[in-house]
């Protein structure tokens, strides 16, 4: 028998539905039921596999779920708390993949009230510019890492059947506190993804930019790969993640600053202490 009956996806795109196609290739799931913002996408989502049918209204399918993954941009999760939260059954787990986890927590605790032990936070380290269900696949979560992070509230069980059904996606489970999630991520992935957006813009409005596209090669290609994310969802990230993300930006601006001085001073020995000790932290971090 499958470990978990029914499974709740509200957003079927890449996130959802590859957290849907892996429970069903490891034979972990009975039903999936998607719910999205048009029924066009749940019906590609349908056809494609990702889920076996389209939920019409969460109070006549809420109750029965073992699971309830919410895995829309984080602006949007607060509607759906709001929405599922009267209907969760005495066994439904309600978890999340979003890139934040402090607004995610609050917006839960508002609309949860005395059930917030139901709701188990989790960010899936799997992202890509692609999204919606054809961009869904089963084998995503293969090895990558999925950041749970309990509340008081949330039982042992609770919190083991969470990171069970990641650990059936293929995944290496790891635990922050939301609050130590959102400083970590503010520097390692919402500011790279500001960035590069902040290149990539700055280069396409210029009266000449076709001539620095023509001329962009590879180390412009691995640099601004992720300016080419879904920017609803960004605009949200760095939203939710203002404060953790804004001390970051500051530190940056600093970096740059004592870059721009070394240029300026033509200080050949300052850039290179700075460019060597990144190196090095780079290749430990990757394994050279």
């Amino acid at each position: 028998m499958p470990e978990f009956g029914k499974l709740i996806v509200f957003g079927t795109g890449l996130i959802g539905g590859s957290f849907a196609l892996a429970l069903k290739e490891a034979g972990a799931v009975e039903e999936v039921v998607g719910f999205g913002r048009t029924p066009a996408t749940l019906r590609v989502a349908q056809q494609l596999g990702v889920i076996d049918r389209a939920g019409i209204n969460p109070t006549h399918e809420i109750e029965e779920a073992d699971i309830v993954l919410v895995a829309t941009p984080v602006a949007q999760m607060p509607e759906i708390f709001s929405r599922i939260g009267p209907y969760l059954g005495p066994n439904t787990i309600v978890t999340d993949g979003g890139s934040t986890k402090g607004d995610v927590v609050a917006a839960a605790r508002a609309a949860l009230g005395d059930r917030i032990n139901q709701f188990v936070p989790a960010h899936p380290i799997a992202g890509a510019e692609n999204s919606g269900p054809g961009a869904a696949r089963w084998d995503l979560y293969q090895g990558k890492k999925v950041v749970v992070t309990p509340l008081p509230e949330n039982s042992d069980d609770s919190l083991d059947r969470i990171k069970r059904a990641w650990s059936l996606c293929g995944a290496d489970i790891y635990e922050l506190t939301p609050e130590m999630h959102d400083r970590v991520f503010a520097a390692v992935s919402h500011l790279p993804h500001l960035l590069s957006f902040a290149l990539v813009h700055d280069l396409a409005v210029r009266a000449d930019a076709e001539l620095f596209f023509t001329f962009a090669a590879s180390g412009f290609r691995d640099f601004t790969r992720i300016a080419a994310s879904h920017p609803e969802m960004w605009r949200d990230i760095c939203l939710a993640n203002r404060e953790a993300l804004l001390g970051e930006l500051d530190s940056y601006r600093a970096q740059l600053d004592d870059l721009r001085l070394a240029l300026a001073r033509n200080d050949g020995e300052r850039l290179e202490e700075v460019f060597g000790v990144a190196r090095q932290a780079r290749r430990n971090w990757a394994g050279d």
